[in-house]
């Protein structure tokens, strides 16, 4: 089974018509999933989308209806944020030096041995010292 932790930027960029990476980020999760790929992320995963869709759009009702979207995809796995995953964000935070979300996706993708996709440079470089990183507008790193 291959499976990827995908972060809040590409669920986002895929909900938001309007965002600049909303063509990118549908075509790319769409080829991951015709290959048969799982998606993973913390269960944080609905908490920022939402609060990201909400703020760009001002609009709570397509907000909710798009972390429930999120929630029904059969190829999308929510994980547990349990005491040893906010640990491990916490020491890779520490570590690495990034935001505190970034961080439980770091932990998420490094627990589990399996690759973290972002279009989030920064977390992107940060994260490439531990793990494989996939950025689908730039060239895989690691």
């Amino acid at each position: 089974m291959k499976a990827i932790v995908v972060d809040a930027s590409l669920w986002v960029a895929r909900l938001v018509e309007g965002d600049a990476f909303h063509a990118l980020s549908r075509a790319w999760l769409d080829e991951q999933r015709r290959d048969g790929t799982t998606f993973l992320a913390p269960t944080l995963l609905l908490v920022e989308v939402a609060a990201a869709i909400s703020r760009r759009t001002g609009q709570p009702n397509l907000t909710k209806r798009a972390t429930q979207a999120l929630q029904r995809l059969p190829h999308l796995r929510l994980v547990a944020m349990d005491a040893n995953l906010v640990q491990k964000a916490a020491d890779l935070a520490a570590d690495l030096g990034v935001r505190g979300a970034d961080a439980f996706y770091i932990a998420t993708a490094h627990q589990l041995g399996v690759p973290l996709a972002t279009l989030d440079a920064d977390q992107a470089q940060r994260a490439a010292r531990l793990l494989q990183v996939l950025r689908p507008n730039a060239p895989p790193s690691n």
